[in-house]
């Protein structure tokens, strides 16, 4: 079993900035493409993230390109999103979740790619 633990959400007005992290457990955290989606009330869980293994490749949904960074250090087992320029529609419960078996970097913008995911962290952006 893999356990994510999101951290780094809050209050942040528009236009803040704010970093989250997952942090993962398990000694083959390097093996694992990572990504983050979020949730809003009243809406379905929306692709936002992904990073391949190694952090060579990554995707973005088009409303967050230019703002947020997806990072990994696989040393400290953890991915970072960094939200930049952040605006009130970012309001949601982020999560982190890990594919297991990562033949492929397009699946990963479904939900259904994901093996494990954690238990998010809330990010509220006031105007």
């Amino acid at each position: 079993q893999v356990q994510l633990v999101e951290s780094g959400g809050g209050v942040v007005q528009a236009g803040g900035s704010l970093r989250i992290s997952c942090a993962a457990s398990g000694r083959t955290f390097s093996r694992y493409a990572m990504g983050w989606f979020r949730q809003a009330p009243g809406k379905e869980r929306e692709f936002v993230a992904a990073i391949s293994v190694n952090g060579g490749r990554i995707l973005y949904t088009d409303s967050v390109k230019g703002r947020f960074t997806i990072s990994r250090d696989n040393a400290k087992n953890t991915v970072y999103l960094q939200m930049n320029s952040l605006k009130p529609e970012d309001t949601a419960v982020y999560y982190c979740a890990a594919d297991l078996t990562p033949y492929s970097l397009m699946v990963l913008t479904t939900p259904s790619a994901y093996d494990y995911w954690g238990q998010g962290t809330q990010v509220t952006v006031s105007s």
